[in-house]
């Protein structure tokens, strides 16, 4: 714990460590909780309780205050119990990222855990083991945010070696606030893989009662286990509730929300699949899996950008990114359009062999650049459109396009084609 000297002594003097059951008196009022470790955001005469709700305060200590333990935590020993396969069960493997959803609570500390192992995952959600017989391995512990090329190139390798050692599926536990991005990667690297992959995060913490975790873990074993469908998916809560789940499709799903358990949406498709909390699936169209091999083309361009236009934007201000690029990903306005000041820059790179693309800042709906007269002088001056994909997809694509093409107009005729269902042209009343 880092609490200033004297508090760490006043715990001391009372036997007081990490995992105790604490009776405070301060400032006026009463707290019963946990002891956690010292937050790196509170004051250093500050202690953290988790109380019975399962949130953590904060409580000023002064030399008024009084504290008591009322209950000495118990030791934590971490065993490796062997699973054995059931038979009948398909196989899965847990690949961990980090994230939120790779830790469980050990409740009698109040402490969060990264559950890394087998034993660790069945613990966090036992129902599991009625679904399918599930491995885990750790590949990396990082913030979603911190997320790279890299890393995207190393878990599609890694996908494509379990399921070629005989995985059903493959479950992803990933931060949630760039799952869209890692999901689209892996949907163009490992193309037509023959078995689901599911990137799966929680937006709610593993200590808090309302955890999106667990649920959401077993909505994805249920998912892989169905054998029906092959590709690569992201399944979140569908609803604020623990009665729906939607499988979106990889390159074609967005975190709509910074909070909510709902916050993922399919954008100009509809999902993959619901899946009901009883365990029922209720399946859209979609690739049968299959008995071939996974292959990982794992190459990617770096010097690839994604911008947002946005009134007023100065060429200036841009030149030397747009002209030292290797392509370009500009989220228009509309339907796919920047201030005209932006044309003859545009015209300067894509004449000196960089690929420009247009999207939509809209989200939902679909470019079309032949309509106003800025869009026809994109068109000249050599950008091109992809219809309805996200900005964000696009950017990977485009990555994953220029390191599979020997040229600017391969790469451009890559980007117009549907690879892992990331675009279309066709319109429905719900997307």
């Amino acid at each position: 714990m880092s609490y200033s000297e004297t508090l760490s002594k006043r715990l001391g003097s009372i036997g007081a460590t990490e995992g105790a059951k604490l009776s405070v008196a301060a400032g006026g009022k009463k707290y019963t909780g946990t002891l956690m470790p010292h937050h790196d955001f509170s004051a250093e005469d500050v202690i953290v309780l988790k109380l019975k709700s399962g949130y953590n305060v904060g409580v000023r200590i002064d030399v008024d205050s009084r504290m008591e333990v009322l209950e000495r935590p118990i030791p934590r020993e971490r065993t490796e119990a062997s699973v054995e396969p059931r038979a009948g069960l398909r196989n899965l493997v847990l690949i961990g990222t980090g994230g939120t959803i790779a830790s469980y609570v050990d409740y009698r500390t109040g402490a969060v855990h990264p559950a890394f192992s087998a034993s660790d995952l069945i613990n966090a959600v036992p129902e599991i083991r009625e679904v399918a017989n599930m491995e885990a391995r750790v590949l990396f512990s990082i913030f979603s945010e911190n997320m790279d090329v890299g890393h995207w190139q190393e878990l599609a390798s890694a996908v494509a070696e379990e399921i070629n050692r005989g995985a059903d599926g493959v479950v992803i536990p990933h931060g949630t606030d760039t799952m869209g991005y890692t999901a689209a990667a892996l949907s163009f690297m490992l193309g037509e893989v023959p078995k689901p992959v599911v990137l799966v995060g929680a937006q709610r913490s593993s200590d808090r009662p309302s955890s999106d975790a667990p649920s959401n873990l077993l909505a994805s074993a249920r998912f892989c286990a169905s054998g029906e469908r092959a590709g690569v998916f992201v399944i979140m809560h569908d609803t604020p509730g623990d009665d729906s789940f939607a499988a979106h499709i990889g390159p074609r799903v967005r975190k709509m929300h910074t909070s909510r358990r709902d916050a993922f949406r399919s954008i100009n498709s509809p999902p993959a699949a619901l899946i009901g909390g009883d365990g029922s699936i209720d399946f859209g169209p979609g690739r049968q899996v299959s008995r071939g091999k996974a292959v990982a083309r794992t190459a990617m361009e770096r010097k690839v950008v994604l911008l947002q236009s946005y009134p007023g934007m100065d060429p200036e201000t841009f030149r030397e990114i747009i002209l030292g690029s290797r392509g370009v990903v500009i989220a228009g306005s509309g339907l796919g359009h920047v201030n005209g000041n932006m044309v003859p820059l545009i015209k300067e790179a894509c004449d000196a062999g960089t690929v420009v693309v247009m999207t939509s800042q809209c989200i939902s709906g679909s470019t079309n650049m032949n309509v106003y007269d800025t869009g026809r002088d994109l068109l000249s001056a050599g950008a091109i459109s992809v219809a309805d994909m996200l900005p964000e997809t696009a950017y990977v694509k485009l990555m994953w396009a220029l390191a599979n093409s020997h040229d600017a107009e391969e790469a451009k005729r890559i980007m117009r084609t549907p690879l892992a269902g990331e675009m279309g042209d066709r319109r429905t009343i719900d997307v």
